[in-house]
Protein backbone atom coordinates (compact mmCIF):
# COMPACT_ATOMS: atom_id res chain seq x y z
CA UNK A 1 0.00 0.00 0.00
CA UNK A 2 1.54 3.45 -0.61
CA UNK A 3 0.84 6.17 2.01
CA UNK A 4 1.44 9.61 2.10
CA UNK A 5 1.88 11.27 6.01
CA UNK A 6 1.07 14.70 5.47
CA UNK A 7 3.59 16.29 8.78
CA UNK A 8 5.56 13.24 8.10
CA UNK A 9 8.83 14.95 9.81
CA UNK A 10 7.40 15.94 13.26
CA UNK A 11 6.73 14.23 16.21
CA UNK A 12 4.10 11.68 15.37
CA UNK A 13 4.59 12.15 11.11
CA UNK A 14 8.27 11.05 11.73
CA UNK A 15 7.46 7.65 14.48
CA UNK A 16 4.43 6.89 11.73
CA UNK A 17 6.48 7.09 8.47
CA UNK A 18 9.23 4.58 10.42
CA UNK A 19 6.12 2.01 11.97
CA UNK A 20 4.14 1.78 8.20
CA UNK A 21 8.09 1.37 6.22
CA UNK A 22 8.91 -1.58 8.35
CA UNK A 23 5.60 -2.73 8.34
CA UNK A 24 6.56 -2.86 3.72
CA UNK A 25 4.06 0.03 3.25
CA UNK A 26 5.54 2.42 0.60
CA UNK A 27 5.57 5.66 2.62
CA UNK A 28 5.99 9.31 1.45
CA UNK A 29 6.76 11.79 4.31
CA UNK A 30 5.37 15.35 3.07
CA UNK A 31 6.15 18.22 5.19
CA UNK A 32 7.57 21.90 4.73
CA UNK A 33 11.01 20.64 4.57
CA UNK A 34 10.46 18.25 1.33
CA UNK A 35 8.33 20.95 -0.63
CA UNK A 36 4.88 20.22 0.76
CA UNK A 37 2.86 23.62 1.65
CA UNK A 38 -0.91 22.58 2.77
CA UNK A 39 -1.27 26.66 2.89
CA UNK A 40 -0.84 27.20 -0.71
CA UNK A 41 -1.16 23.33 -2.18
CA UNK A 42 2.40 23.42 -3.51
CA UNK A 43 3.70 20.00 -3.97
CA UNK A 44 0.44 18.08 -3.13
CA UNK A 45 -0.18 16.86 -6.29
CA UNK A 46 3.39 15.30 -6.24
CA UNK A 47 2.97 14.32 -3.13
CA UNK A 48 -0.04 12.24 -3.57
CA UNK A 49 0.25 10.73 -6.98
CA UNK A 50 -0.55 7.40 -6.46
CA UNK A 51 -1.43 7.08 -2.86
CA UNK A 52 -4.13 5.08 -1.81
CA UNK A 53 -4.17 6.80 1.56
CA UNK A 54 -3.61 10.24 3.07
CA UNK A 55 -2.64 10.47 6.77
CA UNK A 56 -2.10 14.62 7.81
CA UNK A 57 -0.80 14.88 11.14
CA UNK A 58 -0.18 18.36 10.40
CA UNK A 59 -0.86 21.42 13.72
CA UNK A 60 -1.82 25.06 13.15
CA UNK A 61 1.28 26.84 14.08
CA UNK A 62 -1.22 29.09 16.76
CA UNK A 63 -3.57 27.79 19.23
CA UNK A 64 -5.82 30.68 18.79
CA UNK A 65 -7.92 31.98 16.30
CA UNK A 66 -5.88 31.89 13.27
CA UNK A 67 -6.36 28.43 13.86
CA UNK A 68 -9.33 27.92 12.22
CA UNK A 69 -8.76 29.53 9.31
CA UNK A 70 -5.73 27.28 8.96
CA UNK A 71 -7.81 24.16 9.22
CA UNK A 72 -9.86 25.08 6.81
CA UNK A 73 -7.66 26.21 3.70
CA UNK A 74 -5.40 23.35 4.41
CA UNK A 75 -8.19 21.05 4.74
CA UNK A 76 -9.63 22.48 1.01
CA UNK A 77 -6.14 21.81 -0.42
CA UNK A 78 -5.54 18.76 0.63
CA UNK A 79 -9.28 17.14 -0.03
CA UNK A 80 -8.87 18.28 -3.41
CA UNK A 81 -5.60 17.61 -4.27
CA UNK A 82 -6.69 13.87 -2.76
CA UNK A 83 -9.63 14.04 -5.24
CA UNK A 84 -7.68 14.38 -8.01
CA UNK A 85 -4.76 11.86 -7.63
CA UNK A 86 -8.13 9.28 -6.91
CA UNK A 87 -6.76 8.62 -3.06
CA UNK A 88 -9.04 6.11 -1.21
CA UNK A 89 -8.88 6.84 2.18
CA UNK A 90 -7.80 10.26 3.95
CA UNK A 91 -6.96 9.60 7.92
CA UNK A 92 -6.33 12.84 10.13
CA UNK A 93 -5.31 13.02 13.73
CA UNK A 94 -7.75 14.85 16.02
CA UNK A 95 -8.25 15.01 20.22
CA UNK A 96 -10.53 13.39 22.31
CA UNK A 97 -13.49 15.09 23.05
CA UNK A 98 -12.58 17.99 21.07
CA UNK A 99 -16.66 18.97 19.58
CA UNK A 100 -17.41 19.60 23.46
CA UNK A 101 -14.91 22.47 24.43
CA UNK A 102 -15.92 25.07 21.92
CA UNK A 103 -14.55 27.85 24.29
CA UNK A 104 -10.79 26.89 22.95
CA UNK A 105 -10.22 28.48 19.83
CA UNK A 106 -7.81 25.51 18.61
CA UNK A 107 -10.41 23.01 19.78
CA UNK A 108 -13.21 24.85 17.61
CA UNK A 109 -10.44 24.57 15.24
CA UNK A 110 -10.29 20.68 15.04
CA UNK A 111 -14.03 20.55 15.23
CA UNK A 112 -13.95 22.68 11.69
CA UNK A 113 -11.23 20.63 10.24
CA UNK A 114 -12.71 16.57 11.21
CA UNK A 115 -16.30 18.44 10.04
CA UNK A 116 -14.61 19.42 6.60
CA UNK A 117 -13.50 15.57 6.39
CA UNK A 118 -16.58 13.98 6.95
CA UNK A 119 -18.62 16.74 4.29
CA UNK A 120 -15.67 16.08 1.35
CA UNK A 121 -15.73 13.41 -1.59
CA UNK A 122 -13.51 10.90 0.05
CA UNK A 123 -14.32 7.56 2.15
CA UNK A 124 -12.05 8.82 5.72
CA UNK A 125 -11.22 7.92 9.41
CA UNK A 126 -10.94 9.98 12.43
CA UNK A 127 -8.57 9.15 15.30
CA UNK A 128 -9.17 11.15 18.35
CA UNK A 129 -6.22 10.59 21.06
CA UNK A 130 -6.23 12.19 24.52
CA UNK A 131 -3.37 14.16 25.57
CA UNK A 132 0.10 13.15 24.83
CA UNK A 133 2.69 12.03 27.68
CA UNK A 134 5.20 14.27 26.26
CA UNK A 135 3.64 17.66 26.26
CA UNK A 136 2.95 17.26 29.93
CA UNK A 137 6.39 19.73 30.22
CA UNK A 138 4.91 22.42 28.16
CA UNK A 139 1.34 22.62 29.87
CA UNK A 140 3.23 23.10 33.40
CA UNK A 141 5.73 25.75 31.34
CA UNK A 142 2.38 28.13 30.68
CA UNK A 143 1.88 28.28 34.08
CA UNK A 144 5.23 28.07 36.35
CA UNK A 145 7.48 30.01 37.85
CA UNK A 146 10.74 29.08 39.64
CA UNK A 147 8.96 27.58 42.73
CA UNK A 148 5.33 26.53 41.96
CA UNK A 149 3.63 24.87 39.03
CA UNK A 150 -0.67 25.62 38.82
CA UNK A 151 -3.12 23.30 37.18
CA UNK A 152 -6.25 23.21 37.85
CA UNK A 153 -7.70 19.69 38.46
CA UNK A 154 -9.00 18.83 35.04
CA UNK A 155 -9.40 14.97 34.74
CA UNK A 156 -7.37 13.59 31.54
CA UNK A 157 -6.62 10.43 30.53
CA UNK A 158 -2.94 10.75 28.61
CA UNK A 159 -1.20 8.12 26.49
CA UNK A 160 2.46 7.78 24.56
CA UNK A 161 2.48 9.03 21.04
CA UNK A 162 4.03 6.16 20.62
CA UNK A 163 0.47 4.29 21.29
CA UNK A 164 -1.04 7.17 19.27
CA UNK A 165 1.25 5.73 16.23
CA UNK A 166 0.09 2.28 16.79
CA UNK A 167 -3.63 3.34 16.20
CA UNK A 168 -2.93 5.82 13.24
CA UNK A 169 -1.19 3.19 11.62
CA UNK A 170 -3.72 0.24 12.05
CA UNK A 171 -6.66 3.04 10.98
CA UNK A 172 -4.19 3.59 8.08
CA UNK A 173 -4.13 0.58 6.48
CA UNK A 174 -7.37 -1.06 7.13
CA UNK A 175 -10.67 -0.28 5.51
CA UNK A 176 -12.02 3.79 6.28
CA UNK A 177 -14.31 3.88 9.20
CA UNK A 178 -16.03 6.74 8.15
CA UNK A 179 -16.08 7.58 11.52
CA UNK A 180 -14.20 8.34 14.59
CA UNK A 181 -12.05 5.76 16.72
CA UNK A 182 -11.27 7.13 20.03
CA UNK A 183 -7.93 6.21 21.70
CA UNK A 184 -7.05 6.80 25.03
CA UNK A 185 -3.83 6.07 27.61
CA UNK A 186 -4.72 3.26 30.35
CA UNK A 187 -5.39 5.80 33.69
CA UNK A 188 -7.10 8.59 34.67
CA UNK A 189 -5.74 11.78 36.46
CA UNK A 190 -6.15 14.87 37.46
CA UNK A 191 -3.88 17.59 35.74
CA UNK A 192 -2.81 19.09 39.12
CA UNK A 193 -2.33 15.43 40.82
CA UNK A 194 -0.28 14.48 37.45
CA UNK A 195 1.93 17.50 37.97
CA UNK A 196 2.89 16.17 41.19
CA UNK A 197 3.35 13.19 40.55
CA UNK A 198 5.71 14.30 37.38
CA UNK A 199 7.86 16.30 39.64
CA UNK A 200 8.28 14.34 42.21
CA UNK A 201 9.84 11.43 39.59
CA UNK A 202 11.91 13.73 38.72
CA UNK A 203 12.84 15.37 42.06
CA UNK A 204 11.70 18.64 40.64
CA UNK A 205 12.10 20.74 44.11
CA UNK A 206 8.61 22.78 42.46
CA UNK A 207 5.16 22.54 44.28
CA UNK A 208 1.83 21.79 42.46
CA UNK A 209 -1.06 24.51 43.56
CA UNK A 210 -4.49 23.58 42.81
CA UNK A 211 -5.52 26.61 40.19
CA UNK A 212 -8.99 26.31 38.48
CA UNK A 213 -8.29 29.37 36.53
CA UNK A 214 -4.32 28.23 35.40
CA UNK A 215 -3.79 27.50 31.62
CA UNK A 216 -5.83 25.89 28.66
CA UNK A 217 -7.18 23.26 30.29
CA UNK A 218 -8.82 25.45 32.96
CA UNK A 219 -11.65 26.37 29.86
CA UNK A 220 -12.56 22.26 30.42
CA UNK A 221 -15.71 21.42 31.84
CA UNK A 222 -16.55 17.59 33.28
CA UNK A 223 -14.83 14.73 31.79
CA UNK A 224 -15.13 15.72 28.22
CA UNK A 225 -11.01 14.63 27.50
CA UNK A 226 -11.43 10.92 28.92
CA UNK A 227 -12.27 8.28 26.32
CA UNK A 228 -15.21 6.61 26.69
CA UNK A 229 -16.58 3.35 26.72
CA UNK A 230 -15.68 2.53 23.10
CA UNK A 231 -12.44 3.74 23.46
CA UNK A 232 -9.71 1.95 22.63
CA UNK A 233 -6.75 1.87 25.68
CA UNK A 234 -3.45 2.10 25.23
CA UNK A 235 -1.19 -0.15 26.95
CA UNK A 236 1.66 2.67 28.02
CA UNK A 237 1.56 3.75 31.75
CA UNK A 238 2.65 7.11 32.30
CA UNK A 239 5.19 5.82 35.70
CA UNK A 240 6.41 3.46 32.78
CA UNK A 241 6.89 5.86 30.25
CA UNK A 242 8.91 8.63 32.51
CA UNK A 243 10.74 5.51 33.84
CA UNK A 244 12.35 4.85 30.61
CA UNK A 245 12.60 8.84 29.24
CA UNK A 246 14.91 9.72 32.34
Amino acid sequence: MKITVIGGTGLIGSQLVSRLREAGHEVVASSLSTGVDLLTGAGLDEALDSADTVVNVTNSPTFDEASPEFFRTTSGHLLAAGERAGVRHQVILSIVGVDQVPQLDYYRAKTLQEDLLRQGPTPYSIVRATQFFEFMDAVMSWTSDDSTVRLPATHVQPMATADVVAALADVATGAPLNGTLDVAGPEVFRLDELGRFTLSARQDGRSVVTDEKAGMFAAVEGDVLIGGPDARLAPTHYKDWLDASR
